[in-house]
C-alpha cells in the first residue's frame, strides 16, 4: 500500500512540473518563432542586400556612429542589413539598449526607431524575461525541474511496465481473487 501512494504522489508531481517547466517553454519557443517568421514582427522582412549600393566600410561606419554619439562607442555587434530597401549598418551597444543604423550608402546615421507595440512585446517577451538578468538562474532552476520530471516519468514508466510483466496491475490481480 504505501508503493501505490509513493506512485500516486510521483504521478501527481510529474504532472505538475510538466505544467510549470512547458507553460514558459512554450511562452520562449513562441516569441522564438516569431523572429524567425518571416514579417511576423517589425524588420521581419528578409531581402537581399544589394553589394554595389554599399559604398561605406564598416570601420567607416563605426567611425561616423562614434561621432554621432560624440563619444567612442563600446560596440559589440555591427550588421550589414536591409531596411526599407536601404542597405545600413546597425551598430548595437554603444548606446546601451539603442542601437544605431548607418546608411551604408551615404553614411548618415540616425538612432533605431524605436518598435512597434507588437515587436517591443515579443522582444521583451523573448529576451528581457528569458534572458535579462535572471538567465542563468532560471536556467538552472527549469534544468533542474525538467531534469526531476524526466526522472519521475522514467520511474512511472519502469513501475508501468514492471507491473505489465509480472501479470496486471494490482486492479487486475484484485479482481481475479474476488
Amino acid at each position: 500500500m504505501p508503493c501505490f501512494n509513493m506512485r500516486g504522489l510521483i504521478y501527481r508531481l510529474h504532472l505538475w512540473l510538466g505544467i510549470i517547466v512547458a507553460v514558459p517553454v512554450l511562452a520562449w519557443a513562441s516569441s522564438g518563432l516569431l523572429y524567425a517568421w518571416p514579417n511576423a514582427v517589425e524588420g521581419g522582412k528578409i531581402e537581399k542586400i544589394e553589394a554595389a549600393r554599399v559604398k561605406v566600410v564598416p570601420s567607416e561606419a563605426l567611425a561616423r556612429a562614434s561621432e554621432f554619439a560624440g563619444r567612442q562607442l563600446p560596440t559589440t555587434a555591427l550588421t550589414l542589413l536591409m531596411r526599407d530597401g536601404r542597405p545600413v549598418y546597425q551598430a548595437v551597444g554603444g548606446m546601451g539598449a539603442e542601437s544605431l543604423l548607418i546608411d551604408a550608402e551615404t553614411g548618415a546615421v540616425i538612432q533605431t526607431p524605436p518598435p512597434n507595440a507588437l515587436t517591443r512585446y515579443f522582444r521583451q517577451a523573448h529576451f528581457y524575461y528569458f534572458a535579462g538578468a535572471w538567465q542563468v538562474t532560471l536556467l538552472i532552476i527549469m534544468s533542474a525541474l525538467a531534469a526531476l520530471m524526466a526522472l519521475s516519468g522514467i520511474y512511472l514508466n519502469l513501475t508501468m511496465w514492471r507491473r505489465k510483466f509480472r501479470g496486471g496491475s494490482r486492479e487486475g490481480v484484485t479482481a481475479k481473487r474476488s
